[in-house]
């Protein structure tokens, strides 16, 4: 579990707090919420609405803390995933929402989206049927694109595997890359509507596509959390990049003369020496993400 969320009533906060403190937590002012508290392997926020929310590696030990300070016996009853609370914890109607596609297939492009929605296109969407991704067959997902491009103001980054490769060997690392991807996608609708918040699905430190936003976005309140795909816009956002991916890789296929697969298997490995034997090593650069295991292994 990396995710806990409780609704915990105002008259228990300084208790909260307090379990917290022995915790070793440091305390800060947060937009929207009334405070955040952080470790190393935590930050718990708590909001107005009571909504208490803790992420990161240490989770379950302080979820069990909480519920035995709040003397709930069944975790089941207070433990849930955060896509069952997103619509509680005071995202506004008209909000960005990005998503990425292609982080973990050896082949094809990194691709990010990024979708605006406000009241009128989340009620369409929703009724079209719009969910994350990966809920959705792929031969379904052109379908629902064609839904979110007619009703949403909406940016598509594509990074594919000559300049992906290029940009990791920079940055020689993928959360920073994933971070300028998304920021992009979010200056790019900036660019064509004013809007004041963002939310995107956890990758990382959420500073990191803080700081490689510009000027428009850096007025912008951003957040990252767990199962953000369980919000129409990332769920949007989710759906134009993976048809744009595999559209990536559907000419992938066509240029090599081979069905090209998805992710990192033993039959990614086998195709990829496949285009390795009939091209050369090197033409991988122009397929395929060279920092993968996979590589290597050729």
């Amino acid at each position: 579990m990396n995710c806990y969320s409780q609704k915990i009533d105002k008259s228990q906060e300084a208790k909260l707090k307090s379990l917290l403190q022995e915790q070793g937590a440091v305390f800060s002012s947060v937009q929207n919420a009334l405070w955040r508290a952080k470790t190393t392997g935590f930050c718990a926020t708590y909001y107005h609405t009571g909504k208490f929310l803790i992420q990161g590696a240490e989770v379950s030990d302080i979820a069990d803390k909480v519920q035995q300070m709040l003397g709930v016996n069944t975790p089941q009853q207070s433990t849930k995933s955060q896509d069952n609370t997103l619509s509680d914890l005071n995202i506004p109607v008209c909000h960005i929402g990005s998503d990425e596609s292609g982080k973990g297939d050896f082949f094809g492009p990194l691709v990010i989206a990024a979708v605006l929605t406000d009241e009128q296109s989340t009620k369409i969407l929703t009724e079209a049927g719009i969910k994350d991704c990966k809920k959705v067959d792929d031969k379904n997902i052109s379908k629902l694109a064609a839904v979110i491009k007619n009703n949403c103001v909406f940016s598509v980054i594509t990074i594919n595997p000559l300049k992906y490769n290029e940009l990791y060997a920079k940055m020689n690392n993928l959360n920073r890359l994933l971070a300028w991807g998304h920021a992009r996608a979010i200056e790019n609708i900036l660019e064509k509507k004013d809007c004041d918040y963002a939310l995107s699905d956890k990758f990382g430190d959420e500073k990191l596509i803080q700081n490689a936003l510009l000027q428009k976005g850096k007025k912008l309140h951003l957040e990252q959390r767990c199962k953000a795909e369980a919000d129409i816009a990332v769920a949007a956002a989710s759906i134009i990049a993976r048809e744009q991916f595999l559209k990536g890789m559907k000419e992938l296929s066509l240029r090599y003369g081979v069905n090209i697969p998805k992710g990192a298997s033993s039959q990614v490995l086998e195709t990829a020496k496949i285009i390795a034997q009939k091209f050369s090593k090197d033409e991988l650069k122009n397929a395929a993400k060279i920092h993968f295991k996979t590589y290597s292994q050729i």
